[in-house]
């Protein structure tokens, strides 16, 4: 079996180290390269905890990473202000992008959407990569049918950047496509104090936790006359991402669209 080649932006991150490791434990993949925006020219092995590395390439540009070491697959892990960049740059380099990065608007994934139509390649951009975290948004759909009373509290670590975060968001989205329109709350309710409600997304509210301490962990609450039904998930550290990259890499190289959330590529 050939090995798949792949490229990983964002290698000094939690997630970055995490794929790193994913890469070198995994018989049919090949690291080709990595790319970081503050240091290249050398070697991944120049950084702490890498000295294994010694022959893996550290790149600045992605341009010029791809030209050079022609990889298949680019797993971004970086920021929402660069992940846009990378994928479009992924694609017209011929690279199938694998995207963990959070922030895409509508307007962005319709782009890509062409992209990768008229390249005629495929692009997985996944919010959450943990499956058990896949598998409660879709239980969280399921339920939305029975259920048009729904918060979502998502409680992730004092670094992250954005906020409701992605899973949260991609959770409402997918109760929307069911759920009975339903502006929730009493119709004169009044925030004391501004955000006291959380964010609203089409009548649900969403909650944003961040603490140092946690990593990312949430919950969807549906309330019903006499009951109520939490759904949560937990994960613990960032190896329990590490099966839905690779379930993400293994489906990239077998599709020429764009997919976005991994539930959409779980049977």
């Amino acid at each position: 079996m050939d090995k798949v080649k792949i490229a990983i932006a964002g290698p000094r991150g939690r997630m970055g180290r995490e794929a790193v490791q994913l890469i070198k434990k995994t018989e049919n993949y090949d690291l080709a390269a990595v790319i970081d925006r503050k240091n290249g020219g050398g070697f991944l092995s120049d950084f702490d905890g890498f000295s294994e590395f010694a022959q893996i390439p550290v790149y600045t540009d992605l341009s010029v990473c791809f030209q050079e070491m022609k990889p298949d697959v680019l797993i971004d892990l970086t920021t929402p202000e660069v992940g846009m960049e990378h994928t479009k740059t992924a694609l017209e380099h011929g690279v199938r992008p694998v995207v963990g990065t959070t922030g895409f608007t509508m307007e962005n994934l319709q782009e890509l959407e062409e992209l990768c139509h008229e390249k005629g390649l495929g692009c997985i951009i996944a919010p959450n990569f943990a499956l058990g975290a896949v598998l409660m948004m879709k239980f969280s759909q399921m339920a939305g049918r029975y259920f048009k009373d729904v918060e979502i509290i998502e409680l992730h670590h004092d670094q992250k950047l954005d906020a409701p975060s992605g899973t949260a968001v991609k959770t409402a989205e997918m109760i929307a496509d069911v759920r009975e329109n339903k502006e929730q709350g009493h119709p004169n309710e009044k925030e004391s104090i501004t955000g006291a409600r959380g964010a609203n997304f089409d009548g649900m509210h969403i909650h944003s936790v961040r603490l140092p301490g946690l990593i990312a962990h949430q919950q969807v609450m549906f309330g019903s006359e006499g009951q109520t039904l939490t759904i949560r998930h937990d994960s613990y550290n960032r190896a329990s991402f590490m099966s839905g990259v690779k379930l993400a890499v293994d489906t990239v190289l077998k599709i020429d669209t764009l997919v976005y959330g991994l539930e959409n590529i779980m049977e």
